[in-house]
């Protein structure tokens, strides 16, 4: 199915200029961008009016929880040990593979409404997110977790079967943190890595306890007792990274890593701000997630960069002001490229046709003095006009069209019961 957005202003994100003209879908693919007066010599199956809102690539959300929303302001009150300790992990090991699904799949509704079409996933029950990601429309790439809690013969075995499921899944190397594992695990997880030549990722550095105890068990931090077992021979990436030395970061910056913020979540945890400007100036790879439902309590991703940008702000003055476009673009192409998604990170001819239609009618994007920084500064999940992902429209106008979000809502709060 051919389909021609026109009467639009389309940042196609490879650089910061925004300019009129039109998007070209042939199936689930970017057939062309078209900037000038261009005419197709064949006709198409449809024809959208984007009346002169802004297209630009959907948001990817590089780290997250999404069956999490289990716990949306759960536990409010306390740091992250106590949270998952006492109020997370005991009702994890009461969930289902029916629960995971739906409270999966309002995760996932979440997110396309607010206009990420990818979210990079650490959860038990893969099964149950792979078919509620088929399901709603969305792209969903796996990072396994295995911990001292079990799975570790499960690992390989997952990522074969799932990097093979269906086009929109796929399945990464990884586990839950150094501080959830043991030494013998590890070695596991890096000879596997090794085996299939797989990048690796991994929640690192989110506190400062975190960092401590893995100097007082080995005599450094997470990030060079990791790299030093070869984990990361063949890249990867860390999540939050709130706490790294010279060292760490010297370590991300040779092997390529990515360094995944999740702003929102380490301030309502009180695990600490990321330097994010000085790990941008030291060249490290940046991208953007929200840890889920559970500890953020929001799966808006505008919020994400909007605290990357302001904390950074406050974080690094000394090291100047942090350009918006930086932020846009990790929580754009950076959570694509994260993933290894790299045919979803900008609109281009040839690339996956995932994207969204913004409003630039709503006042929070008027006047036009910079609309990077209007986005970035004053956008919000209430500019989401559409959201697509593969070609398909899974959000138009209000109305969610591949779930019915009423019945979602509905199983959630009855299936939450079971948890208390």
């Amino acid at each position: 199915m051919r389909t021609r957005y026109y009467n639009a202003l389309i940042l196609t994100g490879e650089s910061r200029d925004i300019k009129e003209g039109e998007l070209w879908i042939d199936g689930e693919k970017i057939e062309a961008v078209v900037f000038d007066d261009k005419k197709s010599d064949k006709p198409f199956d449809k024809e959208v009016d984007c009346e002169g809102n802004l297209l630009m690539p959907s948001l990817k959300d590089a780290h997250t929880h999404t069956a999490m929303t289990f716990s949306r302001s759960l536990a409010d009150e306390f740091e992250l040990n106590d949270w998952l300790f006492k109020a997370i992990f005991p009702r994890e090991a009461k969930l289902t593979a029916e629960q995971v699904y739906w409270f999966t799949l309002l995760g996932f509704a979440e997110n396309i409404m607010s206009g990420t079409t990818a979210c990079f996933d650490m959860y038990m029950f893969p099964e149950s997110v792979a078919k509620a990601a088929v399901d709603i429309g969305i792209r969903n790439v796996f990072c396994g977790s295995p911990n001292d809690f079990g799975g570790m013969d499960l690992i390989e075995e997952r990522y074969l079967k799932f990097n093979e499921y269906d086009p929109l899944v796929s399945y990464k190397m990884g586990f839950h943190a150094e501080y959830t594992t043991n030494k013998d695990n590890l070695q596991i997880i890096s000879d596997l890595a090794h085996k299939y030549k797989a990048p690796v990722y991994t929640h690192i550095s989110e506190t400062r306890a975190e960092v401590e105890g893995c100097i007082e068990r080995y005599g450094k931090t997470p990030a060079v007792l990791l790299d030093e077992m070869g984990m990361f021979d063949f890249g990867g990436g860390g999540f939050h990274c709130v706490h790294f030395s010279d060292e760490d970061i010297e370590v991300f910056k040779k092997r390529g890593l990515y360094t995944v913020f999740n702003a929102c979540s380490n301030l309502k945890l009180s695990s600490g701000i990321a330097p994010v400007k000085k790990y941008i100036d030291a060249g490290l790879k940046i991208a953007i997630g929200t840890d889920g439902a559970g500890s953020n309590n929001s799966l808006d991703m505008f919020r994400e960069m909007y605290l990357d940008a302001v904390l950074s702000n406050v974080r690094d003055d000394k090291n100047g002001l942090i350009d918006p476009f930086d932020i846009l673009k990790a929580g754009m192409s950076g959570g694509a490229y994260c993933m290894e998604l790299d045919d979803s990170d900008v609109l281009a001819a040839g690339k996956n046709a995932d994207f969204i239609l913004f409003d630039m009618k709503h006042p929070n994007m008027n006047p036009r003095n910079n609309i990077i920084s209007n986005i970035v500064y004053a956008g919000s999940p209430v500019n989401v006009l559409m959201t697509v992902c593969a070609g398909k429209v899974l959000y138009d106008h209000g109305k969610l069209l591949t779930v019915d979000i009423a019945e979602v809502n509905r199983m959630c709060n009855r299936l939450v019961e079971d948890l208390v």
